[in-house]
C-alpha cells in the first residue's frame, strides 16, 4: 500500500451559498465514511483560510528565522485535503475522481515518497524507526 495526498486549492472552490456548502459537506462526509469502509482512508482536514497563516520559518545560521503572515503574496493556498492508503495511482485516481464528484470542484492526487523501516499497522501507528534516520537507510534492503 501506499500513501497519497489528494488535495485542493481554495481558489478552486466556487461561489457556492451556505446552503451549497452545507450540501458538499454532507457529501464529502459520506465519502469519508465509504472510504473508511474500503480501509483506505487515513486522513482529512480542510477550510484553511489564507488569513489565518501564523507564521512563515526560515532556517538561518543559528535558530530558525520566524516571520508574521505569510512569506510570499499568493492567491494559491491549500483549501483542503485526504490521505489516503491504496495499492498504487490507480485507485489513488478513483478516490480522487469520488472525492472532486462529491465536493464539486477539482482535486490533484500526489504519491509520497515510500518509506522505509515502518511498524506495521496504519496512520498514526506509523513512525520512522530510530536506525531509518541513518543514511544510507540500512532497511532499504527489506520490504516495508
Amino acid at each position: 500500500m501506499a500513501l497519497y495526498l489528494i488535495a485542493f486549492n481554495d481558489e478552486w472552490v466556487p461561489d457556492l451559498t451556505l446552503e451549497e456548502l452545507r450540501e458538499r459537506g454532507t457529501s464529502g462526509r459520506a465519502l469519508i465514511e465509504e472510504m473508511t469502509t474500503a480501509g483506505v482512508f487515513v486522513f482529512s482536514d480542510g477550510g484553511l483560510d489564507a488569513s489565518t497563516v501564523v507564521c512563515s520559518v526560515e532556517p538561518g545560521s543559528g535558530p530558525p528565522i520566524f516571520t508574521d503572515g505569510p512569506y510570499v503574496e499568493t492567491k494559491e493556498h491549500l483549501g483542503g485535503f485526504a490521505v489516503v492508503d491504496v495499492p498504487g495511482d490507480a485507485q489513488a485516481r478513483y478516490w480522487a475522481g469520488r472525492i472532486a464528484v462529491a465536493v464539486g470542484w477539482p482535486q490533484e492526487g500526489h504519491p509520497f515518497p515510500p518509506r522505509h523501516g515502518m511498524r506495521p499497522g496504519r496512520f498514526p501507528e506509523r513512525w520512522w524507526q530510530p536506525h531509518c534516520r541513518q543514511m544510507p537507510c540500512p532497511c532499504q534492503s527489506k520490504s516495508a
